[in-house]
């Protein structure tokens, strides 16, 4: 097994729920040890977050999930005891990771300006919803909240419906990691220059910039608003064909090409006069029309076997069940099982991340609360 890049570095995760526990599981996946910081008792508020009521072992399967091979340590920073002892570890720590509202961290003094003097290679890292100025500074930095409030929303759906949210937290997720990258950058930083950082990151502006693309075409075309297609919307920035059409069993997504081409490989006539690649944009509920019409004609494997031949860009939509049966996923081997001193197993994904050609999996399932508050006590000296 390959040395991982982060063992040795020692990463202290108060963060809940979903953007900043996912940035330190990343860090613990590649080596850091994380411990997450808890109250006694009940621990972080993401253990009775639940999807689909599922749940592992008494508690929430969500936070299994992006709690994994990290250690707990319990303390109550209300109590001048454990605050001490916390503030003990932080001098011991490389990283640590916050996101709670502007001013909570302050109230402990535990934010950035406090510590910074007694720990000055600490990197720091804080989460918000909408940074810590201007008037959105304490609305509830939620997932679908700020789709809602980016314009995220308004991206998908056909053109005659209003707006469709992504069906996951990618708010959160993106912004974990941009707080992985800003973090791995001090690390470098501090090993050129021994000195620590403060990295912050918000939920608006992360996933503004996963929008740069688009947002960037109306900040350049006079401020006019994305146009949905009104068939098979895929992108509203995007001609014909792209989208995603019904086959007679199934669907497909259709990415970009040539139409006059498509019309050949598929046998559609009713593509060959839109020769001109100008008009794919401006007639894409058209030309998608025709093409719709025509793919409900066969399979979806009938149409794949034409389109993978001819090096056309297109893919079968697969639901979970397919995908997990297809050779193509299981060559990946992304599904690991962790496991619970109890012995209750969870199976999950690893991580995405590759070190000199090995997949990196962990057997540890999350922690419960405070699991090893005795142990760090007494590798760290906090008693």
């Amino acid at each position: 097994m390959t040395t991982l890049p982060l063992e040795g570095i020692v990463v202290l995760d108060f963060s809940q729920f979903l953007a900043g526990p996912s940035a330190a599981l990343r860090l613990a996946d590649l080596g850091a040890k994380v411990i997450k910081i808890e109250r006694p008792g009940t621990g972080e508020l993401g253990r009775s977050l639940y999807i689909s009521d599922q749940e592992f072992d008494g508690e929430s399967a969500l936070f299994h999930t992006i709690n994994r091979n990290k250690l707990s340590y319990a303390a109550n920073l209300k109590d001048e005891k454990d605050l001490k002892k916390v503030k003990r570890l932080i001098a011991r720590a490389d990283i640590l990771i916050e996101n709670f509202r502007p001013g909570v961290m302050r109230k402990f003094g535990l934010d950035y300006d406090s510590l910074k003097e007694e720990n000055t290679k600490l990197i720091y890292g804080s989460v918000t919803g909408y940074g810590t100025e201007g008037p959105w500074k304490r609305l509830p930095g939620q997932d679908l909240l700020v789709q809602a409030r980016s314009g995220l929303a308004w991206l998908s759906g056909e053109s005659t419906q209003g707006p469709v949210p992504v069906g996951l937290s990618l708010v959160d997720i993106i912004t974990g990691a941009h707080l992985v990258q800003g973090l791995l950058a001090c690390l470098v930083r501090r090993g050129i220059s021994d000195k620590g950082g403060l990295v912050e990151v918000n939920l608006m502006e992360s996933i503004l910039d996963m929008q740069f693309e688009l947002f960037t075409c109306h900040l350049n075309d006079g401020g006019q608003l994305p146009r949905r297609s009104g068939i098979n919307n895929a992108n509203a920035y995007l001609g014909a064909p792209y989208g995603v059409y019904r086959t007679a069993d199934g669907y497909m997504a259709m990415s970009m090409g040539d139409i006059v081409r498509l019309g050949e490989i598929l046998e559609c006539p009713g593509l060959t006069p839109y020769d001109d690649s100008g008009a794919w944009f401006a007639k894409r509920d058209e030309i998608k029309t025709v093409l719709a019409e025509h793919l409900i004609g066969r399979s979806t494997q009938d149409w794949m076997d034409r389109l993978i031949e001819a090096d056309y860009w297109a893919a079968p939509v697969l639901d979970w069940r397919e995908l997990r049966k297809d050779g193509g996923f299981k060559a990946l081997e992304f599904v690991q099982e962790v496991e619970r001193e109890s012995g209750a197993v969870l199976k999950t994904t690893r991580c995405p991340v590759r070190i000199d050609h090995e997949k990196l999996f962990s057997r540890r399932a999350a922690p419960r609360p405070g699991e090893h508050t005795e142990s760090i006590n007494t590798e760290y000296g906090l008693d």
